[in-house]
């Protein structure tokens, strides 16, 4: 699937609150910190990710168009902060306290793991598969796995071992 085009004035204001936020992190913490570079090639439900070796953010082209605002907001910030942990705390748990710490002492950011946003038109197709006790839905690389026996699924709740098909409620 082809990522969409993104208006240029959407992309500018992008890397102006990307360089906000560099700046005031550069200040606060007394050090220069290069630019990263910018991709807009994330694809799935993720609005981003941050490449630490390649200090690289990628940020995922059909979220920002429908969550402009909140992208500037929230995921900018969100994934400059990795970067900006990883050099100076070097490896530590992604969403730990030194991230939350660069999130809401430097950034100025609400430190929030995940995005709140409607992901009904980038979510992958998903199969049917269930166990005594709910529905399951499995991706395209699960699915295909289980039906040709490479793996074996099982229900976090129940322990049973996935089976493919809808889920019957057996309510009397």
């Amino acid at each position: 699937m082809k990522s969409p085009r993104l208006p240029i004035a959407l992309q500018q204001a992008v890397m102006r609150e990307l360089r906000t936020k560099l700046e005031r992190a550069n200040q606060k913490l007394e050090k220069q910190f290069p630019e990263p570079t910018l991709h807009y090639q994330q694809r799935g439900t993720s609005a981003g990710t941050a490449w630490l070796e390649k200090w690289e953010i990628r940020l995922n082209p059909v979220l920002l168009l429908e969550n402009q605002q909140a992208f500037l907001d929230e995921v900018v910030a969100h994934e400059l902060a990795h970067l900006l942990v990883w050099k100076t705390f070097g490896r530590v748990p992604p969403h730990g306290k030194e991230w939350r710490w660069m999130m809401e002492h430097v950034l100025e950011v609400p430190a929030q793991r995940t995005h709140q946003f409607d992901i009904a038109s980038v979510r992958a197709k998903s199969w049917p598969w269930f166990c005594r006790c709910q529905q399951h839905h499995l991706t395209v690389r699960r699915h295909n796995k289980a039906v040709r026996g490479e793996s074996q699924y099982r229900c976090l709740h129940c322990g049973e071992t996935l089976r493919q098909g809808e889920f019957i409620s057996s309510t009397c």
